[in-house]
């Protein structure tokens, strides 16, 4: 953006449009934020509650359980235009500039993999195994463009280990303990399961929630927004998340 939008709109609820929408906030901008479930709604429901509750008290409008069901742009005869866009409940906003961070598909479609013989999932992404092998024995894949989870670091890691594998050697990739970490102010930062995703995988859990209140260090920094929640395995007491 070569200038600050007066109004800016923002369709998505995951790490993307959470950090820029705040960081257009704290630059003066005015932000709505349309989010089709609950922010961060893949994640622990927490993290999505105490974010929205921070980002409404800084000035943000936040409009859960919202999708857009049409958008148009109209230029004045200024040079500025406007979006206009119309949910499905009927509610219109208008603003000066539209961020659509709602994910991204793999660039696959014209690769002609169809040709090779490798498999795509519905998605468009290549399906890989641990080593970074697709289904025909001599084709890799890493990146954005496979199914794994869309980190740098993912990314970076699976590439190492696809060039090793291609070269004779043998490297794994172990994504059960994978950092994600989201820059907004409270920032967010997971690793292993969540306990929806322990249950999907027949774990039983036992949890704890510590509020930041409680944590001498957050008292000291007088920044007590926010908490530390550990996700441990029922019986063994093995931490998972």
């Amino acid at each position: 953006a070569e200038k600050l939008p007066e109004h800016l709109i923002v369709i998505g609820s995951a790490i993307v449009a959470l950090e820029l929408a705040q960081a257009f906030l704290r630059l003066g901008s005015k932000v709505t934020l349309l989010a089709r479930h609950t922010l961060m709604y893949r994640e622990d429901p927490a993290i999505g509650s105490v974010l929205q509750a921070v980002m409404e008290h800084e000035g943000m409008t936040i409009l859960t359980n919202t999708q857009p069901e049409a958008v148009s742009y109209k230029k004045s005869l200024f040079g500025s235009g406007k979006f206009t866009l119309k949910t499905r409940s009927g509610q219109i906003l208008i603003g000066d500039q539209l961020l659509i961070a709602t994910g991204r598909p793999p660039n696959t479609e014209s690769l002609g993999l169809e040709k090779t013989g490798v498999k795509v999932n519905k998605d468009g992404t290549i399906s890989i195994d641990d080593h970074m092998r697709t289904n025909v024995e001599h084709i890799y894949a890493a990146g954005d463009c496979t199914d794994q989870p869309q980190f740098v670091y993912v990314a970076a890691a699976a590439g190492t280990r696809a060039a090793i594998n291609m070269t004779g050697g043998d490297a794994a990739i172990n994504l059960s303990a994978m950092p994600a970490v989201m820059f907004t102010e409270p920032q967010m930062a997971t690793v292993g399961l969540t306990e929806a995703e322990a249950h999907l995988n027949n774990i039983k859990t036992d949890s704890r929630l510590l509020p930041l209140e409680n944590v001498p260090r957050a008292l000291a920094n007088f920044e007590t927004r926010g908490f530390v929640k550990l996700v441990m395995e029922q019986g063994s007491r093995r931490l998972i998340g």
